[in-house]
């Protein structure tokens, strides 16, 4: 992934000489290619229709000129306010008074908080921009991508990743960091309290007869903080598994499922025929995977619980449209977590795993922190092969339909994220060489080894460059 500001909110490139000292970088490491966001925020700011492409045509040059390939994200989400953002890029500006216009075109806690990541999909099918829908803007921009990129489409543009939500995600934004809102390992909030999300669900509980159920989310949720077993919704014995947690759920996860449906049925019509692959991500929700109820993935809008798989659904849905599905954390190992958050990061990726085998569909991966350490790299090899110690196979089970440890695919791609100045220093360049090589060939870290220094060896002089013009 290149830097989150690479073209910077003012929509001309950022620190161009240290942008190309690194790609330099890369390319001699043996990295195939890079993640480009492309930022609705930038190219349509000011006006409805108004794209504004030079910056992205200038950056496109410059990575085709390195001979590296692109992953582009359709970033139809605000940058800041997530784990690792580095910079703020808002929403289009005439997006942002519609917002002020109208405030429940965007996704309302419990409290009445609004957050202004990304639009509402209550709102997906309502002319609340400007006479257009939020899926024809989002369509409006990827043709307009589409025109303006379409002779490196295929070539040196090879995948579209499409956003589907906060952080490109699809999710609800149920664990917001800014201002200390949320704080790991906090079960969330349900983000289902603006009008339209209301009104969907108020219709939804009149069909089925239990009109009472309609007036809004679980009364006894708890706050972003709390722990499972301190709400009523969430412990043990809780009210999600009664009839009408069940009731609530799956309206809440049909949502975002229908949501992700919408978005990359768009897609699919937009860039049909023009040589890529379609892309998009779900969220790495790992804390309280050990807990029965799985809060934190119901509030994020993941229907997975220790009684229902959550995952084999949202993987047929991204299968019906040709997509890879992207998941993050393959870095992270149970051991490594705080024994009170009862995280799984790794049991959660068996199962993602087993039901992207299930839908039929690739699966791609991304570290979900920045990790420049061997055992990290050590990690994302050994998952993104989907091999397993003989003694880590009892996660596969046979109801779930699970693979062998030696009958999985391997995934599609890895994306590491990111490169930064930290990646240039020499013992992170050190580790991250071998560990790019072993990523295309299957080797181990302590194989051919003369083999390794002397390509490291090789690489030194353009790292050096990259190091020196990215911290300045």
């Amino acid at each position: 992934m290149l830097p989150l500001d690479s073209v910077n909110v003012n929509n001309t490139l950022n620190r161009r000489r240290a942008l190309n000292a690194g790609l330099i970088a890369l390319k001699s490491a043996g990295v195939e290619g890079v993640m480009v966001d492309v930022w609705w925020g930038i190219v349509e700011r000011e006006k409805p229709h108004h794209y504004k492409w030079s910056a992205y045509k200038e950056l496109v040059s410059l990575i085709q000129k390195n001979g590296l390939k692109i992953q582009v994200v359709m970033s139809f989400h605000q940058c800041g306010g997530n784990v690792g953002d580095s910079c703020y890029i808002p929403l289009p500006l005439w997006v942002l008074e519609e917002v002020q216009n109208n405030p429940n075109i965007v996704y309302t806690d419990k409290s009445g908080n609004r957050n202004h990541e990304y639009l509402s999909l209550g709102c997906d099918f309502l002319p609340v921009l400007r006479g257009r829908t939020p899926i024809q803007a989002y369509s409006d921009f990827m043709r307009s991508f589409k025109h303006v990129f379409k002779d490196v489409l295929g070539e040196t543009i090879v995948e579209v990743q499409v956003g589907l939500g906060p952080a490109g995600e699809l999710r609800y934004p149920a664990y917001p960091e800014y201002n200390g809102k949320w704080r790991f390992p906090g079960i969330g909030e349900f983000q289902c309290y603006d009008k339209y999300m209301l009104a969907s669900l108020r219709a939804c509980a009149t069909a089925c007869g239990t009109k009472h159920w309609g007036q809004g989310g679980p009364h006894d949720a708890g706050h972003y903080n709390q722990w499972p077993d301190d709400t009523g919704f969430f412990n043990r014995d809780g009210s999600w598994n009664s009839p009408y947690g069940q009731f609530f759920l799956e309206w809440y996860s049909g949502m975002l499922i229908s949501h992700g449906e919408r978005v990359l049925s768009a897609a699919e019509a937009v860039f049909r025929g023009a040589g890529i692959k379609l892309a998009g991500k779900v969220a790495g929700v790992h804390w309280h995977y050990g807990t029965k109820p799985h809060p934190a993935e119901l509030t994020a809008g993941y229907y997975n619980t220790r009684l229902r798989d959550g995952y084999t659904g949202l993987a047929r849905m991204f299968g019906r449209h040709g997509a890879v599905m992207i998941f993050t954390c393959l870095e992270m190992r149970d051991l490594e977590q705080p024994p009170h958050a009862l995280s799984s990061p790794e049991s959660l990726l068996h199962q993602v795993v087993s039901a992207c085998k299930q839908a039929g569909i690739s699966l791609a991966g991304e570290n979900a922190l920045p990790r420049f350490d061997e055992a990290a790299y050590e990690q994302v090899v050994k998952k993104s092969r989907m091999q397993e110690s003989e003694e880590e196979d009892d996660w596969i089970s046979a109801s779930s339909g699970g693979c062998s440890s030696t009958a999985c695919e391997p995934m599609c791609s890895f994306t590491f994220l990111r490169m930064s100045e930290k990646l240039f220093y020499s013992e992170n360049w050190h580790n991250f060489v071998p560990f790019v090589r072993r990523m295309a060939g299957g080797r181990a870290f302590q194989e051919e080894h003369h083999d390794t220094e002397s390509h490291m060896h090789a690489t030194r002089p353009v790292q050096e460059a990259a190091a020196a013009l990215m911290c300045h």
